[in-house]
């Protein structure tokens, strides 16, 4: 239970008041003057402390003032015998718990008032752990920056994730939205049961169902054994839809099925099977425009997106790119057995001003490269090190225009220039193609009209 300390020049109510408490299972002391107190307050730490107003050295209004400075978060209750209003407004705004009044009924008022004192207290400091949890998931999954939009983020993970409620991250490519997801799952209540993922862009239709649902043997052509679904492998945790946006209407509707009715049935089954699921989706794509459109069903986005979070792209947050920098430089050397290495600052310029369409997924890997480029164990990164594709670009991003007095070849120039997008593309989607050609305003079959072109 918690240690008290009670504060008062009547003897008589401070044993009445330590009889009390301790038949309740509470620790208690008792000293009889306000320099007594601040003795014991330096010496020792307590839960909760009562104090009489009306002291002979000291007032409990200045021992609440010393109380308060030495920063211990205890509840504070004064109490006293003489009601004023305006004394009882001090003490709130001093930062006392409570004020109460002495009367024939004291010892029960004070009971009730700690009990409700030290559960305040308890919450508070289980706020705290869990945040301090939460900001060691985030650690733990590289998400990494101290600007407003993050520490947004890092707020309502902290306040949906105990809840089953279905979530939907929305963002650019590259920005990080499974890192999020796998974030909510290790800060929730599922956290020791399975974490299942999905990219739904990267699969027919026919056979994201077969992944999603499972099958038995003889379902399908191929169908040799009986197989269970992710979904059902989710079960009791989390099961996370990468590019919600790519599913066709078909799927869509049966996965609001699964999603109303907490059951799924796999491919050639006859039976139902329950299962306990909280769903995160993600995507890249302007969800509502593609429901206006009719490309996405009206329902099932509003059941995944119960709770909204937007991840804001990299150009938005640029406070955060040195950070992230250092952590994917010291993560980098570290891995390549370069140990500790440092930026140049016009390195670090450069960084911040590039406007990184690739996101923190392209900015990963442009340190990649220069670790890899720089040669020396504990050296320092340099302009030459970087990629082509950030040095060759102006602080406004326009291509730099340098004609040499001798002339130069205009079409090889634009060629090099073009195989250089086409790769920082690549980079900044980990090489999928549909995603670099949507970094690069263009249709896939443009991209991969370049690509063979330039032998990518």
């Amino acid at each position: 239970m918690a240690r008290l300390l009670v504060v008062d020049d009547e003897k008589s109510l401070c044993q009445m008041l330590e009889i009390g408490f301790r038949k309740d299972g509470h620790s208690v002391e008792t000293v009889f003057s306000g320099q007594a107190a601040k003795k014991k307050i330096e010496s020792q730490v307590y839960d909760l402390v009562i104090s009489d107003i009306r002291m002979p050295d000291i007032s409990g209004i200045e021992l609440l003032k010393f109380f308060c400075e030495t920063r211990n978060p205890a509840p504070f209750i004064l109490i006293t015998a003489y009601a004023s209003m305006e004394t009882a407004i001090d003490a709130l705004n001093l930062g006392a718990y409570q004020y109460v009044i002495k009367t024939d009924k004291l010892v029960e008022q004070l009971k009730l008032t700690v009990n409700r004192a030290l559960q305040h207290s308890a919450l508070r400091e289980e706020n705290v752990r869990l945040r301090r949890e939460l900001l060691h998931v985030f650690a733990h999954n590289n998400i990494i920056g101290h600007s407003r939009q993050i520490q947004g983020i890092l707020e309502l993970v902290r306040t949906v994730a105990p809840t089953t409620s279905t979530v939907l991250i929305t963002g650019e490519s590259g920005t990080g939205k499974e890192l999020v997801a796998q974030a909510i799952h290790e800060a929730s209540l599922r956290r020791e049961k399975p974490y299942v993922s999905i990219n739904c862009g990267a699969f027919p239709e026919t056979l994201l169902e077969s992944e999603l649902f499972g099958y038995f043997k003889g379902a399908f052509t191929g169908a040799e054994t009986n197989r269970k679904g992710i979904i059902e492998s989710a079960n009791g945790g989390t099961l996370f839809l990468d590019e919600i946006g790519e599913t066709s209407p078909t799927m869509q509707v049966k996965l609001l099925r699964v999603l109303q009715e907490r059951r799924v049935r796999p491919l050639g089954g006859s039976s139902d099977v329950s299962v306990d699921v909280r769903l995160i989706a993600s995507t890249n794509r302007d969800l509502k425009r593609m429901v206006a459109a009719g490309q996405f069903r009206e329902d099932f986005y509003y059941r995944i997106s119960v709770i909204p979070i937007h991840v804001p792209p990299l150009r938005e947050r640029p406070d955060d790119i040195a950070s992230l920098a250092r952590h994917f430089l010291h993560k980098f050397g570290l891995q390549m057995g370069k140990g500790e290495l440092d930026f140049n600052r016009d390195v670090l310029e450069l960084l911040t001003r590039y406007s990184w369409p690739g996101n923190v997924r392209e900015l990963g890997n442009a340190i990649e490269y220069a670790v890899a480029m720089c040669g020396e164990h504990g050296g320092r990164i340099c302009l030459e090190h970087l990629p082509q594709s950030l040095t060759g670009m102006t602080p406004s991003g326009d291509a730099v225009v340098e004609i040499p007095p001798e002339g130069l070849d205009f079409e090889a120039r634009i060629a090099q220039i073009e195989k250089q997008y086409l790769l920082a593309a690549l980079r900044g989607s980990d090489g999928v193609r549909t995603h670099a050609a949507e970094l690069l305003r263009m249709s896939y079959r443009s991209f991969r009209h370049y690509a063979k072109k330039y032998d990518i």
